[in-house]
């Protein structure tokens, strides 16, 4: 059983920034693809962005790139999410999520491909 736990949201202004954390439970969180998604109320969630295993490979969904970047450090079991130029639109329970059954170079913004979930963390972006 793999735990993931996000941290870092919280209520910034348009325009700002976040760096949102997820650490993760298990020594072998380098074999796994992780991915961090979001969703806003009233709305289905979204990829927002995915990175391999070894950090070779990485998705973005259009509306954050450029803005958002999403990075890990293997040694800390942590997977990082750093958001800048932050819009209202934004706004939504990030969440991250580990593939387990990953190859090296898999990233995947399709949320059925992931086994685990952390609880979520608030973002919200007033204007």
């Amino acid at each position: 059983q793999v735990q993931l736990v996000e941290s870092g949201g919280g209520l910034v202004q348009a325009g700002g920034s976040l760096r949102l954390s997820c650490a993760a439970s298990e020594r072998t969180f380098s074999y796994y693809a992780m991915g961090w998604f979001r969703q806003a109320p009233g709305k289905e969630r979204e990829s927002v962005a995915a990175i391999s295993r070894s950090s070779t490979r990485t998705y973005y969904a259009d509306s954050v790139k450029g803005r958002f970047t999403i990075s890990r450090d293997n040694a800390k079991n942590t997977v990082y999410l750093q958001m800048n130029s932050l819009k209202p639109e934004d706004t939504a329970v990030y969440s991250c999520a580990a593939d387990l059954a990953s190859g090296i170079f898999t990233v995947s913004p399709n949320p059925e491909n992931y086994d685990y979930w952390g609880q979520g963390t608030q973002v919200t972006v007033s204007s």
